[in-house]
């Protein structure tokens, strides 16, 4: 028998699955624009789009817990929707950074953009990976994130001391800085998103 509080987890689940491939459209799109020149007018609009419907979660999430009162799976569930959207959100924001810093410094083709591109390949297969964890509540698939977090987070770090130890275009080196720094905090996301995957499947509560 069907209850009521299905019908809003069912609704929120919607929203959020909209979020993951609007946002993972969102990154690419911006990685796209930075590889080829392009201007970031549609990753904008898939920006504000997702911070509606990051809105639309967290004010449905409160509707559900004050009206049903969910217990065990669902109260987890319920728990790790402002996350898991507050997470995509953020993939979205971070999107709309690089195409700001792109308008910012102008014409980037001079640059090498070797250390974005290879980071940005492994970023948007964390975004692809924690949106898969989320749709089929895999475990296994969440916590292989985790590893991939810190190849970000070492790439990020190789590239400043590159810089600081390079004599590099100062709009090259600040842009890339830039630009490395938003893919890691995009990673972290995909982390955090990960962790609320395990949470809502087993109840372990995340570690951060």
């Amino acid at each position: 028998m069907a209850r009521l509080i299905d019908m809003g987890i069912k609704e929120l689940n919607a929203i959020l699955l909209e979020m993951s491939a609007l946002s993972d459209k969102a990154v690419a799109s911006s990685i796209q624009a930075y590889k080829e020149g392009g201007k970031g007018s549609e990753v904008r609009e898939m920006s504000n789009r997702l911070a509606d419907l990051h809105r639309e979660v967290s004010d449905l999430t409160m509707e559900v817990i004050a009206r049903y009162q969910p217990v065990a799976s669902d109260l987890r569930f319920l728990k790790s929707c402002f996350e898991i959207s507050y997470g995509f959100f953020r993939y979205g924001r971070y999107a709309r950074d690089i195409v700001d810093v792109l308008d910012m410094f102008g014409d980037l083709s001079k640059c090498d953009n070797s250390a974005v591109v290879a980071t940005a390949r492994k970023t948007e297969e964390m975004i692809r990976m924690s949106a898969d964890a989320f749709a089929r509540r895999d475990v296994e698939l969440a916590r292989r994130i985790l590893a991939m977090d810190d190849v970000v987070d070492d790439s990020y770090r190789k590239n400043l001391k590159r810089v600081i130890q390079e004599k590099e275009n100062l709009k090259c080196a600040i842009s890339t800085t830039l630009i490395m720094r938003y893919l890691e905090r995009i990673a972290d996301h995909a982390t955090y998103i990960g962790e609320s995957v395990e949470y809502i499947v087993t109840g372990v509560e995340p570690a951060h």
